[in-house]
């Protein structure tokens, strides 16, 4: 199936291709690659691993996710998502870890495109992803705090209990970190938008205080040696791994899982909006598990779809998956030309880069448009997620705000309103329904919201009181769906106007509505002549029955008039 979808994919981008696109997607490869450069560094780091990891990250995911991605515009590489979930891991178990978690993340990654089960990822509501986003923002920033100011403080799975530490602890920061920090910050803020399309900001900011430091030869921690292989001499071994300890690392595997699946189908969603091609999800995802049992091989981290890349790509023009194997031939060529000049870059500088790159990642549009419009449910989800983010395990603030966000709809959508009203003789006259009939033992329920388990109870008090009503009306034009609570519910009111000598009646059902009904028997039951399309049909109906019942018609011929008044509007 990837072959057949990449094979299809291929000709879409590449059919007409000539030399001047070719140009565009160099000059749009090369551009990626610069702003990529300070970043895969950056966020090798904050991995918990090194530099090299990550620029080793980005050539391999460009490559080989690149190939098998599910549009041209995708690039991935290493993001501060991920390294907000791989420094948890790190601390934990290890590089060997975040090589083996990467593994099987890769694996389940594969089997969830092959199975096409990518769609259930959109199931994730707005406000968690926007709130599992910012969390995952302010652990970023936390955990760069000590390359920040130059410190060493004791390490947290939690990155709230780490920030509240900070407070509790006494220090004392080296202000040359810091200014070389600042350094970076202030470029990256007041650089303009439109040079920073040419030359990044994060790049210009790195190589102006590395030439800072190497003039003053402040002594501040650097990134260290880079070496010139794509394979790194730590990387992962099958050989000399502990199989038997395989079932540790399946937690871990499905968070980065969960992760990279969202983060690379949201990059997707973003990047269509902004060239109106659409992503195959189930392709991307595919694309992803491949890089990623691939990468650990190479000693990088797992990688994922990142939205600023991909964004950079496109607005360079960039016009096909050339940009991304383009972009990791640069690094590349970068790793063997200026490895003697990353190795001289201080952390500090990639602190800054990353404290920017958290404070860019929150959704603040988004975030803005919840509280300004003060939704109650969104702003609940959002925050508890975010707090769960930062407290707890990764996976569980995902699961956590699901949940919520899912029992706040809940609570919402099942708000039924059922309104039972009398005829309205005067309302069926002006449609041109003329009917004698005095009886007033006919109701109509209008019913409008979905009749399932969670609106069973406010439908049954609706419905308390209705000894007096021979013929009861249910207009379900209004009701969606129907569970098997909500067809029990309705059973139950159909006895119960059983037992008090009346009928039930239905207008206006919905076909889904009726399969459902069908398929429990109860239209069987209930008798098909109790089904009408409009209400006024089964007004009439109900009319003719409860007059002739009550002796106020003197001869058939009344009935067929009426008939043909409620037929002909």
């Amino acid at each position: 199936m990837a072959f057949t979808n990449i094979k299809k994919l291929y000709l879409d981008e590449f059919t007409g291709y000539a030399i001047r696109d070719f140009k565009q997607d160099l000059l749009a490869g090369l551009t990626v690659a610069a702003v990529a450069l300070p970043l895969a560094l950056a966020f090798g780091v904050a991995s918990g691993a090194n530099a090299a990891a990550g620029l080793v990250t980005a050539i391999v995911a460009g490559l080989v996710i690149g190939i098998f991605s599910g549009a041209p515009y995708q690039i991935s590489g290493p993001t501060g998502a991920m390294s907000a979930v791989l420094i948890v891991l790190v601390q934990k178990y290890g590089l060997q870890g975040i090589w083996i978690a990467g593994l099987l993340s890769g694996i389940f990654l594969l089997i969830i495109g092959v199975l096409k089960l990518g769609r259930f990822i959109a199931f994730i509501p707005s406000p968690v992803i926007t709130g599992f986003t910012s969390g995952i923002a302010l652990i970023i920033f936390i955990g760069q705090i000590d390359n920040f100011l130059g410190i060493k403080t004791l390490g947290s799975e939690s990155a709230l209990f780490k920030l509240v530490g900070y407070f509790s602890t006494r220090f004392q920061f080296d202000w040359h970190t810091v200014i070389l920090g600042m350094g970076v910050i202030l470029t990256m803020l007041f650089w303009p938008k439109k040079w920073n399309a040419r030359f990044p900001a994060s790049l210009l900011g790195i190589i102006f205080v590395t030439f800072i430091n190497s003039l003053l030869k402040w002594d501040v921690a650097t990134i260290g040696a880079i070496p010139k292989t794509l394979f790194l001499s730590d990387r992962f071994n099958p050989f000399v791994f502990d199989w038997s300890q395989l079932q540790v690392f399946i937690t871990p595997a499905l968070t980065i899982t969960a992760l990279g699946a969202i983060e690379s189908l949201l990059c997707g969603a973003v990047a269509s909006n902004m060239t109106g091609i659409r992503l195959l999800a189930n392709q991307e995802l595919i694309g992803q598990g491949l890089g990623n049992i691939v990468i650990p091989f190479f000693g990088g981290v797992p990688a994922t779809a990142a939205i600023a890349r991909t964004s950079v790509g496109i607005k360079s023009g960039g016009k096909t998956r050339l940009v991304s194997i383009i972009h990791s031939v640069g690094l590349l060529i970068s790793m063997f030309l200026l490895a003697p000049v990353m190795a001289k870059i201080p952390l500090a500088a990639l602190a800054g880069v990353l404290m920017v790159t958290a404070w860019q990642m929150n959704e603040w549009t988004t975030i803005r448009f919840i509280f300004q419009k003060r939704f109650k449910t969104a702003m609940l989800a959002f925050l508890v997620t975010m707090l769960a983010t930062i407290a707890l395990d990764l996976t569980q603030a995902i699961l956590i705000g699901s949940i919520i966000a899912a029992g706040l709809f809940l609570s919402q959508i099942a708000k039924i309103n059922v309104d039972v009203q009398s005829i309205d003789h005067e309302k069926l006259q002006k449609k041109g329904i003329v009917i004698n009939g005095k009886c007033s033992h006919i109701k109509v329920a209008f019913i409008t919201g979905p009749l399932f388990f969670a609106a069973s109870g406010a439908f049954n008090e609706a419905f308390a009181d209705i000894k007096d009503t021979h013929a009861l009306i249910l207009s379900m034009r209004g009701v969606p769906l129907i569970d098997t609570a909500g067809i029990e519910t309705i059973h139950r009111l159909y006895q119960k106007m059983q037992q008090q000598g009346g009928r039930l009646m239905f207008a206006g059902t919905q076909e889904n509505v009726l399969t459902m009904l069908k398929r429990a028997g109860l239209v069987d039951e209930i008798g098909n002549q109790n089904f009408f399309w409009s209400s006024d049909q089964a007004i009439l109906e109900a009319e003719n029955l409860e007059c002739v019942f009550c002796g106020e018609f003197e001869s058939n011929k009344d009935v067929d008039r009426l008939q043909s008044s409620i037929f002909s509007v």
